[in-house]
């Protein structure tokens, strides 16, 4: 599935099932919310805490879950993702095609 399909399916799970979005702000609060359960996981599982008896830790649903809110917020603002990736690429790549290479701390 591309981008642009996976922001319909949200949509029209959005209208099928979620009666309507949740306000931008709400929705941005609940990324920032879905952020921190994906980073507690990360924290957990590669960082020097430990999991707590019980907690879940399914790092591939933390991260749909973050992915899901921010196409909500996309399809909120008119924001085609396929479209504003493409063109962060092409920004990065332009910006700092020669700046990681040249990055001593990242090539030694």
């Amino acid at each position: 599935m591309t981008i642009r399909e996976a922001q319909k399916m949200v949509d029209d799970w959005i209208k099928t099932y979620g009666v309507r979005y949740f306000s931008e702000l709400t929705n941005m609060a609940v990324l920032t919310e879905e952020v921190g359960e994906l980073a507690r996981i990360m924290a957990r599982k590669y960082g020097d805490q430990s999991f707590k008896e019980g907690e879940k830790h399914d790092l591939g649903d933390e991260m749909a879950d973050v992915l899901w809110v921010l196409m909500c917020l996309a399809n909120q603002t008119g924001v085609d993702l396929t479209e504003a990736l493409n063109n962060n690429i092409e920004k990065k790549t332009s910006r700092d095609k020669n700046r990681h290479k040249n990055n001593k701390k990242l090539t030694s």
